[in-house]
């Protein structure tokens, strides 16, 4: 049986948390446009009893740190790098990617890696030839070209992947598709709904759970939207609170489409200036 990490690694909005539900099949990081949406490490289990168990990880987007949020984030990265059995370098093809192919390069990789190639349904086949035969000579076990929302040329990641695992047995339960606990998702499905409704004007937020309680007929969820000044705050409540009964609507929805039961959603905006550079509130909120 081969089983191990596999991690990925990338640029914000190279693609990885499409790449990580699209290999697993199920919604398991939430995905958004905006940048810097991922900010854990997200864990993965594709597993085929007998023959392969997969513990893929989607990490939060290289970057420069500027507050201690995005020093926590990195960090994610360096320990997802330091367990890695194979490491998935994904990188935006319809972009001009040699500063991501240096980044790549100053990660110090010690196990095989493979360079896929995400977006390329967008390039004409020449092109995604083209580019891919101008990293031959850099050390990648394989160069695959992959659309990863349009779930193409998938198969041949995944034969790969399983080609370059060492053997051994399964890490985790073969019914089990995470480490993470229930109130991860569901605090990451909330954050969702707030970059799908609003614009840039709500760069950062986090969603915290205070209560989620199993009751006979539904399950009560109570969290708070954490925001950096009273304007964002007026942003998300809306005109007479429009907004926030659209957010959560459209949350309580996404909700209980994943835990499969009815929920009765409660969501308090709280302003905290300087959340991202304060430790003890990073703590509270998980980082």
């Amino acid at each position: 049986m081969k089983s191990g990490f596999v991690n990925i690694f990338g640029k914000p909005n190279a693609g990885k948390s499409t790449l990580l539900n699209a290999l697993v099949g199920e919604k398991m990081a939430i995905v958004s446009s905006k940048v810097q949406t991922t900010r854990h490490r997200i864990k993965a289990f594709l597993t085929k009893p007998n023959e392969y168990q997969i513990i893929f990880s989607d990490t939060p987007g290289i970057i420069e740190p500027k507050y201690k949020l995005h020093q926590r984030m990195m960090q994610n990265v360096k320990s997802a790098l330091e367990d890695a059995d194979v490491a998935l370098l994904i990188a935006d093809a319809t972009k001009d990617i040699s500063e991501t192919i240096q980044q790549f390069q100053n990660l110090h990789l010690k196990v095989p890696s493979v360079l896929v190639l995400n977006k390329a349904d967008k390039l004409k086949k020449e092109k995604v030839e083209e580019l891919k035969s101008s990293f031959t000579e850099l050390s990648y076990k394989k160069i695959i070209a992959v659309s990863a929302l349009k779930q193409q040329n998938l198969d041949e990641l995944l034969s790969t992947i399983i080609e370059l695992l060492p053997e051994g047995e399964a890490f985790y339960n073969e019914d089990e598709l995470t480490d993470l606990p229930t109130k991860f998702f569901v605090s990451e499905m909330i954050r969702e709904k707030v970059y799908e409704l609003f614009s840039e004007e709500i760069p950062y937020q986090t969603a915290g759970i205070n209560e989620f309680k199993e009751k006979e007929s539904l399950i009560k969820i109570q969290a708070d939207i954490i925001v950096h000044r009273e304007s964002q705050k007026a942003i998300l409540l809306g005109e007479g609170g429009k907004m926030i009964k659209q957010l959560g609507t459209l949350a309580r929805l996404e909700i209980e489409k994943f835990l499969q039961q009815k929920i009765f959603l409660q969501l308090f905006i709280k302003v905290k200036p300087k959340w991202r550079d304060n430790d003890l509130k990073l703590k509270e909120y998980g980082y």
